[in-house]
């Protein structure tokens, strides 16, 4: 796919701007400055930040306002944003969800309302309901709505893609492990870890759930989160979140196929660059060189991962 981007010269350029520059809008910036084959399509306008900036880098900081109404903005690049006084919110649809996320969906909305193309890191809202919302005001609108899913551009996901293909699920499971998040910052286990049931999706199918527990001492900062999901040919995964003080990041995993086992993950070489690869696809995006059956395929599974997660959610509740 990139090769398409790299082997066009851009007519013009998209002007962007980014939205929270927390690490990951930090990344997105230096990336747009950076020569790459799909920033050679975007010009990077300046950013907006709840907090008073003024430069980085020599990019500006302006208003939301100036943002929204300007002709040079054409698209939006909506990262998190987090300060200490993070706290939860009620949105209109009635959820407490915690702050960031709320700004995403109102961010979006408004862009989208003022006919600016969006790009969002996951998840984009914390419900299938309010994510089809914003994804029926993307297609009145005619703009693209990309949801960044890096999990997907590893080097790990593309080996396990690669291993799994063809191959009858017989069993499985995929245990994640890092230490202790705070949950009014990072949300419920099953949204914070919407890449690792992304990942599960991709590589099985659509999943039902069967039960799921959640077991929490505050205290020790331990979380343990215990998902029973079944394939659409009922065949059982577990998937489990664990967090806590001493854990380190990794995931552990175990698929078991007709044809074989496949324990554990090989060292299959660094991540480099995957913000920019997800650029790439959005660029692709923009240039209109996904078919319309590509993106909705990716656009079921999304609302498909937050169903799940909501399901989870209320399980667990």
């Amino acid at each position: 796919m990139n090769a398409v981007v790299s082997s066009l010269k851009p007519e013009r350029k998209f002007g962007v701007v980014v939205v929270g520059v927390g690490r990951a809008g930090s990344v997105r910036m230096r990336d747009l400055q950076n020569p790459h084959a799909s920033s050679a399509f975007l010009n990077l306008i300046g950013f907006v930040s709840r907090r008073d900036l003024k430069c980085i880098d020599e990019v500006l900081q302006i208003s939301l306002e100036d943002a929204l109404s300007s002709q040079e903005v054409e698209v939006a690049y909506i990262c998190s944003e987090s300060t200490s006084h993070e706290d939860y919110i009620r949105t209109f649809f009635g959820r407490l969800v915690w702050k960031w996320i709320a700004y995403h969906y109102i961010n979006i909305r408004q862009f989208l309302n003022a006919g600016k193309h969006i790009l969002v890191e996951y998840p984009m809202t914390l419900s299938r309901a309010a994510a089809q919302d914003l994804w029926e005001l993307a297609e009145q609108k005619g703009k693209v709505l990309h949801e960044e899913h890096v999990e997907l551009l590893m080097e790990e996901f593309a080996f396990l893609k690669k291993e799994v293909v063809g191959k009858e699920l017989l069993k499985g499971s995929l245990l994640f492990t890092a230490g202790p998040l705070e949950e009014e910052q990072f949300g419920f286990p099953a949204f914070s870890g919407i890449s690792r049931l992304t990942w599960l999706v991709s590589l099985f199918g659509e999943l039902s759930l069967v039960s799921a527990i959640l077991e929490e001492r505050k205290e020790d900062q331990y979380m343990k989160m215990t998902v029973c999901l079944e394939t659409e040919n009922k065949r059982p995964l577990t998937w489990i979140e664990e967090k806590g003080p001493g854990l380190k990041r990794n995931r552990h995993l175990s698929f078991h196929f007709k044809s074989g086992s496949l324990e554990n993950m090989p060292d299959v070489g660094v991540n480099k660059n995957i913000f920019l690869k997800d650029q790439n696809v959005f660029v692709q995006k923009l240039l209109g060189q996904f078919s319309e059956k590509e993106l909705a395929v990716e656009k079921k599974r999304i609302l498909h991962c937050l169903w799940l997660a909501e399901e989870i959610q209320k399980c667990c509740c």
